[in-house]
């Protein structure tokens, strides 16, 4: 039985095994490697869905997901399955799953969803239920920790090269021209900082994670003049999430929340689009030509490439061999290249951030030549709260009180 999420855009799936008789044939076997599934084709007969994301286990009928259903979904953007916001019900939910007679549930979706998939288990737990609960990671920001990537990631960052490239184009085709790209990233700027190592067209790149300030010697406005000076043209790629502070500081901001809990913020796009234009009006030394383009969801609409099918494609087989297998209470994912199941207590426990002070991130700014925007003060401070994170999940992750409970379950 499956349903659809939209906590952070997600899906969730939940798969019911309506065709559970003592006198079936077991569809696990005990090999010299492990646990393999057998006659795992025969899992598509039993496979139903629920639409509309959370509140679809407790509001919706069910919808059969067959093999003639499912077959062309990998050709279509969005979510066969519905989504939405909310919802999130922990006891109606459960409640629903006991009374269906669920025995396996997949949760597909980004942070929040996985957060929402940590509570079901532990409910799930809680009433001593013989449900396996699996967790699938689809976003497209790549902000769930511990795994490499999520599915959705690659083709977010490979469309976006479509944007860029239309803003380089047309700031190029103008005197004084600026394009400003706003991509997704509420708090994790890892599609703008990959779209623009890909691109080598950007010029400035702002991420949440990254402060910046506008005004005064190495600012924002300093690097944007001195482009124009040099190229006549200068490509700025921002991620939704960056530059929250400054927006708050120059406009009325109301700290409100969406459905699902997140913060709701303003469009930093048309926002730093309109400081620019108000600057270089005010300085009154050159006329310049500004084309603002927000792609977010085209993005996130299209169809998945190549290799973000290849990969759910093993993130699908990784969940139901843990599933199948017994295990309960934890999300697949590649760790160092290495499909692991990761207990959903590290995969909530913080979200997946850029780190400014590492490599990459200088990677890009030796790429755009833009500034830093940080003291020598800001990285030692950026470098001691790392390092201090790091410890405090170590010393947590091993401790006496922890070492039991820190554990994928098991429901045989």
């Amino acid at each position: 039985m499956a349903a659809a999420d939209n906590n952070s855009n997600s899906n969730s799936n939940s798969i019911s095994n309506s065709n559970s008789n003592s006198s079936s044939k077991p569809k696990i076997v005990t090999g010299s490697a492990g646990y393999v599934l057998e006659d795992v084709p025969h899992l598509t007969d039993y496979i139903p869905h629920l639409p509309g994301g959370y509140r679809g286990f407790y509001a919706r009928n069910t919808v059969p997901l067959t093999p003639k259903v499912v077959n062309d979904i990998h050709k279509r953007g969005g979510t066969i399955l519905g989504t939405s916001r909310g919802g999130h019900d922990t006891s109606k939910i459960v409640d629903s799953i006991q009374d269906r007679g669920i025995n396996q549930v997949y949760i597909i979706g980004g942070d929040g969803t996985q957060k929402g998939a940590s509570v079901i288990f532990e409910e799930i737990r809680r009433r001593g239920l013989k449900v396996a609960v699996a967790g699938i990671p689809k976003t497209i920001d790549n902000d769930i920790p511990v795994i490499d990537r999520s599915f959705g990631f690659d083709t977010a960052v490979e469309e976006a090269q479509r944007a860029i490239n239309a803003a380089h184009v047309e700031s190029e085709s103008v005197e004084n021209g600026i394009g400003v790209v706003k991509l997704m990233g509420r708090y994790s700027g890892f599609i703008a900082m990959h779209a623009t190592l890909a691109s080598r067209d950007v010029d400035c790149c702002l991420i949440p994670e990254s402060p910046f300030y506008l005004e005064g010697p190495g600012g924002l406005f300093e690097h944007i003049e001195k482009r124009l000076g040099e190229n006549g043209h200068i490509v700025l790629v921002i991620a939704e999430g960056a530059g929250q502070d400054l927006l708050s500081e120059s406009i009325q901001f109301l700290d409100k929340q969406d459905a699902s809990g997140n913060k709701l913020l303003q469009d930093v796009g048309l926002w730093i689009s309109q400081k620019i234009k108000d600057h270089f009006s005010k300085q009154n030394k050159m006329v310049i030509n500004l084309k603002y383009i927000d792609p977010t969801y085209m993005i996130r609409a299209i169809p998945s490439n190549a290799s973000d099918n290849v990969y759910c494609t093993l993130l699908a087989q990784s969940a139901v061999h843990g599933a199948m297998a017994g295990y309960t209470g934890f999300t697949v994912g590649p760790v160092n290249g290495r499909h692991s199941y990761i207990p959903f207590y590290r995969i909530i426990e913080k979200q997946n951030k850029v780190v400014i002070t590492d490599r990459m991130w200088a990677r890009l700014l030796s790429s755009t030549n833009q500034p830093s925007f940080l003291s020598a003060k800001d990285v030692i401070e950026d470098k001691k709260e790392e390092e201090l994170s790091t410890q405090m999940v170590d010393e947590t992750e091993y401790s006496d009180d922890n070492m039991e409970k820190n554990v994928i379950s098991y429901t045989g």
